[in-house]
């Protein structure tokens, strides 16, 4: 294999391989995919698709180099992350850059999804005082007790196209300050800002094999999946791929948290404020173009505030200026690929089909952005429960509304829902939002908030169909996630 491959040039195009024991390697597999911007269709480089052989070189790497490291101290492993903390916030332009040239989303998108992932390496190098156990002197006669944290051993992370940089760290930091070692597969849509990540994670002189990469896709994921080694597995993606990846790692005895997909209801009373809720909706329908678990999906407009606020809706998605993220007056960026954009027109066609009321088509946008994957805001009114795009998840710039009488037939809608991510309430009635926290079957809710995003020193996952484990990311739970708590019990005459 040759040395560092990453500045190879495949047909005039930068290749990307895999980071194995601190080098960017070739890949064993011949195949190779390519990675575009998706608002222009440039080409911005090749990227490796991995199988088992790749995916056994990085266990092999963090398993040999797991010893060393679970035994350097807590406060040496966080001085690595304090000083990737520094990295970070020197190339946060070059990062946020990254993410809208290969995602797509707006520069101010992609500068608070970087603000996000550094808020958890801030967090993680607060590892010492994390790691702190619990002891009690005298439980019986001259006999003591205390519970320490340990970590476990090689962790794997299997992260999504929609936020390159915030989704593996809210992950990785935790595992490696926690004395774990670490396997990074991040999506093949959208790796070159995982490589970024590396390169300035390995500029803080971490040792070669605590973290590897591979890129890969599908034959890539089972090999973690299945592989003896690999402890735990920390999964975010559609529901049906979070299910998969929850049961086929369980039956091989690994600790797995898969964070899956989303129908997020947005409950508007007749006493809110409507313009305050109007532009949370908005920005949280379309804000990255839709494609997050935590987007605004479905309205569900309490009595009178019906029309009002399908008026004001339907404004704001007519005006959304859609372009490229780079541009800095876009307010709307592409889709990721030709390929979802199908999915997503396929659905548009489906809610016209089922008898929606189509307020804002953002289907003549893809005429006027030939080289990108570009749609526009879509409005839906009218839209029954029972219908797909009420149902189904879009993961596309798409919201619906639908009117219902009360608080309580609000409640009933998103109760009756297979998926649980977040939901939210806007009201100025401390009564409503208080019976709606306690009855919504939902983990992230938000008060008069149209994203209900966790801040990193709080738990991060969903309910019922939308995560598949026990313990979520970032949060307390991450450390108890990535460590095991070993009980010592003693007696001393």
């Amino acid at each position: 294999m040759a040395a560092n491959p990453k500045a190879a040039s495949v047909q005039g195009a930068r290749s990307l391989g895999h980071h194995i024991a601190g080098q960017w390697i070739e890949s064993r597999a011949t195949s190779l995919q390519d990675v575009r911007n998706p608002a222009t269709g440039e080409l911005l480089a090749h990227v490796a698709l991995g199988g088992a052989a790749d995916v056994e070189a990085a266990v092999a790497a963090a398993k040999a180099a797991y010893p060393a490291w679970r035994a350097t101290p807590p406060t040496a492993r966080a001085r690595h992350l304090f000083e990737f903390k520094v990295l970070l916030e020197k190339r946060f332009d070059d990062l946020a850059r990254t993410v809208t040239l290969e995602h797509g989303k707006t520069l101010d998108e992609s500068r608070g999804s970087v603000r996000r992932a550094i808020d958890n390496v801030e967090r993680a190098a607060a590892i010492p005082s994390l790691l702190m156990g619990e002891a009690l002197e005298d439980v019986g006669r001259d006999v003591d007790c205390e519970a320490v944290r340990q970590p476990i051993g090689v962790f794997a992370a299997i992260c999504p196209f929609n936020f390159p940089i915030m989704v593996p760290l809210w992950f990785l930091p935790y595992a490696i300050a926690c004395g774990n070692t670490f396997v990074l597969k991040p999506s093949e849509q959208v790796p070159l800002s995982a490589a970024l990540l590396i390169d300035l994670l390995q500029e803080t002189g971490l040792p070669a094999g605590v973290v590897n990469v591979v890129n890969g896709a599908r034959e890539a994921v089972d090999a973690l999946l299945d592989h003896r080694d690999v402890q735990g597995v920390s999964f975010v993606g559609s529901s049906p791929v979070a299910e998969y990846v929850y049961r086929r790692a369980a039956e091989r005895g690994k600790r797995v948290q898969a964070l899956g997909g989303a129908k997020n209801f947005i409950v508007v009373m007749p006493d809110a404020d409507l313009e305050q809720a109007a532009d949370a909706i908005t920005e949280s329908a379309f804000g990255n173009a839709g494609e997050r678990c935590l987007a605004g999906s479905v309205v569900l407009a309490v009595g009178e505030v019906h029309a009002p606020l399908r008026q004001a809706l339907a404004e704001r998605a007519r005006t959304l200026r859609v372009g490229d993220g780079l541009d800095p007056k876009t307010q709307m960026g592409p889709v990721i690929s030709a390929k979802h954009r199908e999915r997503v027109l396929q659905y548009i066609e489906a809610g016209v089909k089922s008898g929606a009321e189509l307020l804002v088509d953002g289907r003549p946008e893809a005429a006027r952005h030939p080289q990108g994957h570009f749609l526009g805001a879509t409005l839906f009114d009218g839209v029954d429960p029972g219908m797909q795009i009420a149902r189904e998840e879009i993961f596309g710039p798409v919201l619906c509304i639908t009117q219902v009488p009360d608080l309580d037939a609000a409640i009933a809608t998103l109760r009756a829902h297979p998926l649980g991510n977040a939901t939210s309430i806007f009201t100025t009635s401390g009564k409503h939002a208080r019976r709606f926290k306690y009855d919504a079957q939902v983990s992230m809710i938000g008060v008069n908030i149209g994203v209900a995003a966790p801040m990193a020193f709080f738990p991060f996952g969903g309910a019922k169909g939308s995560f598949f484990g026990d313990t979520k990311a970032h949060g307390m739970d991450a450390i108890g996630f990535y460590t095991d708590k070993k009980v010592i019990i003693s007696r001393w005459v």
